[in-house]
């Protein structure tokens, strides 16, 4: 990883030193805004429109676990106002690139805006555990806060917080931005929680990675699924399918879950076996091609999610 990391700061040095002139483009005094990841790149749209331009790491598609960044990229960041990450484990090559970029980058982690963190569980072929207060040496913290209406309200109003600082003039427009936006995430929530509330069944089945953990927690859903959020080894356990497979029988689960992005393997097999519709649960991290020209936003992909819960849990 470090010598990756060297190889960027060497390529980012090159590029400096030989493509200056080069790289000169005409500033239209908009603030620039870079985030690693969809969901707070729509954040950032939502809250300040046209008033600022704002990129994103991730290419439409890509998948975030295996993301290493780009010497453009690492241009990219020396050059915005702010830069906008996650702040997690898997965010840990930035701190790096942080200590090499210019002083004068402001950056906003979504983690620290959200207070309490939840452990990544096991939920077959470990079992399953609603223990918070539980910890080994193996655990590790989900980092996917912003999975959840709840937590993404606490970053929408940090990031319109950031805006206004950075730009005062245009803050009147972040900050009325941010008011109708956050009404439109606290009314999915509620909307969710008296789809929930008036539900046959609580629990839902996932035949993939899990990074729902606070969106679970937010709306007190119970869950199995084949793999933690950040798993690395997502290869076909026999085991872990079985399990699921009788799980969805034995509670006569009607739909089992994939992510997006995802090649929906396992989801596929589950299905064979009990009949299950399989569906597509959205996350937020990433989108697709299409979703990303068609700017299909968090709040797209939430109602998204509450339809298929009513799916799901009758």
């Amino acid at each position: 990883m470090y010598k990756k990391l060297s190889i960027l700061f060497l390529c980012f040095f090159l590029l400096v030193l030989c493509g200056c002139a080069a790289n000169e483009t005409e500033d239209d005094g908009k603030l620039k805004v870079v985030t690693t990841i969809y969901a707070p790149y729509d954040f950032v749209r939502e809250i300040a429109g046209d008033e600022v331009n704002v990129s994103m790491l991730l290419s439409p598609g890509e998948e975030s676990h295996s993301f290493d960044p780009s010497p453009q990229d690492i241009i990219d960041i020396n050059e915005c106002d702010l830069f906008i990450y996650n702040g997690g484990e898997n965010d840990g090559w930035i701190d790096d690139v942080l200590d090499g970029v210019d002083g004068n980058v402001q950056t906003l982690k979504m983690m620290d805006c959200t207070g309490e963190f939840y452990i990544e569980e096991e939920t077959v072929g470990g079992g399953h555990t609603h223990d918070h207060d539980a910890h080994d040496e193996h655990e590790e913290y989900d980092e996917h806060v912003w999975a959840s209406p709840a937590n993404a309200v606490k970053i929408v109003n940090a990031i319109c917080g950031r805006l206004s600082e950075l730009d005062p003039l245009h803050s009147d427009i972040y900050m009325q931005n941010c008011r109708e936006y956050t009404d439109r995430l606290l009314l999915i929530s509620s909307k969710t929680e008296e789809i929930i509330a008036n539900s046959k069944r609580k629990l839902i089945v996932f035949g993939d990675r899990f990074p729902l953990r606070y969106y679970v927690e937010e709306f007190g859903l119970d869950y199995y699924a084949a793999f933690p959020g950040c798993a690395e080894d997502t290869e076909t356990n026999p085991q872990i399918i079985i399990e699921l497979i009788d799980i969805v029988k034995d509670n006569d689960i009607p739909v089992i879950f994939k992510t997006e992005l995802s090649n929906g393997n396992i989801a596929e097999t589950i299905s064979e076996a009990t009949g299950a519709k399989v569906r597509t649960f959205y996350t937020c991290h990433n989108v697709s091609r299409d979703d990303y020209e068609n700017q299909t936003g968090y709040i797209d992909m939430m109602n998204s999610n509450m339809e298929l819960l009513m799916e799901a849990l009758n």
